[in-house]
């Protein structure tokens, strides 16, 4: 009985140590199983650390330097590339790409807008000899034009700049009409018109704040009145009369034409970071090309009112009694406006 006991414990040790080794070698061969299954999968891209990619050259067409790695490398189902692989068929490397650019109907390459306007009103202020015959009032101007950066710019613009008279041009032009300096209300005044084209640079700036340069040239027209108080009607029977101040007639009114230039400096201001509009205010120099005209003075007249019978003591037979008109014009204008 202790026989069979012992023999039954031997076979069972038996037994375990059969299903142990068979298990072991199961094991071994489903591995090698897995490491041969990707031959008959995609090939594994192999890449080499010392050269970039070339995925136009295969096995065959390689030189012959590098067929036979090349080949050893495919007959397991890779693809090895090496540092000989790149020639002159394959397409240049990539450049580096800065700051985006735009295009379009509106939008210059570098981003700005080609057109551009503006508007604004100020002061003007004349000086030089301009000085001692008129004084400062206001004015305002409007224009658009093309830019063709950020930097370069064109534009057309329309003034309108209006000045007083100082009160020695009223009391010497009073005593020319009237025979006296003062008093019956005589008054004028003077303003200048003008077309001009005005190239600007724009100065690079950080943030919100701007500078810019302008010069510029065109066409002004320059228009002085002397006026004195009529009575009118303020009504269709006359019932009501009111007093106004009119141009005394063509004797009162002289114009002058003549060409210009212009230059000066303008600061902005953005209303916001990704705002096209800006606050501007702008100064400029302006000289009015003028020819000086020969006229009618009180230097010249001993016997006033011009146009009576009294001679006025002068050879001067004409019309013009205010000659300053045709002066060289030169002054300053302020302005305060938009641009967009």
């Amino acid at each position: 009985m202790k026989t069979n006991r012992s023999f039954f414990g031997v076979a069972c040790r038996t037994a375990a140590f059969s299903f142990l080794v068979a298990g072991s070698a199961l094991l071994l061969q489903g591995q090698q199983t897995t490491a041969i299954a990707p031959t008959s999968n995609a090939p594994l891209l192999v890449a080499s650390e010392s050269a970039p990619l070339d995925l136009t050259s295969t096995g065959s067409s390689s030189s012959s330097s590098s067929s036979s790695s090349d080949s050893t490398a495919s007959s397991d189902g890779r693809f090895v590339f090496g540092a000989n692989a790149l020639d002159s068929s394959q397409p240049p490397p990539r450049r580096r790409y800065g700051r985006p650019t735009y295009g379009g109907t509106n939008t210059n390459p570098d981003g700005s807008n080609k057109y551009f306007g503006l508007g604004g009103i100020g002061l003007e202020l004349p000086v030089g000899d301009t000085h001692y015959y008129e004084t400062p009032s206001y004015g305002f101007q409007i224009g658009a034009g093309r830019n063709f950066n950020k930097s370069v710019g064109v534009g057309l613009q329309f003034d309108y700049d209006h000045f007083g008279l100082q009160g020695a041009t009223i009391a010497n032009e009073s005593f020319l009409f009237t025979g006296a300096t003062s008093g019956q209300g005589f008054d004028g005044n003077n303003h200048v018109w003008s077309f001009t084209v005005n190239p600007t640079y724009t100065l690079a700036t950080e943030g919100s704040a701007g500078l810019y340069l302008v010069v510029g040239g065109g066409f002004y027209h320059k228009v002085t009145n002397f006026t004195l108080p009529q009575q009118e009607c303020a009504d269709y029977y006359c019932e009501f009369v009111i007093t106004v101040n009119q141009t005394c007639g063509a004797i009162c009114h002289y114009t002058s034409n003549a060409g210009g230039v212009n230059g000066g400096f303008g600061l902005t201001w953005k209303f916001s970071k990704f705002s096209n509009e800006r606050f501007y205010m702008e100064a400029r120099y302006v000289l009015m090309l003028n020819s000086q005209r020969t006229g009618l003075t009180v230097a010249d007249s001993t016997s006033p009112p011009y146009g009576t019978t009294s001679s006025p003591g002068s050879t001067y037979t004409g019309y013009d009694v205010y000659p300053a008109n045709s002066n060289r014009t030169t002054y300053i204008p302020i302005k305060f406006g938009i641009r967009f």
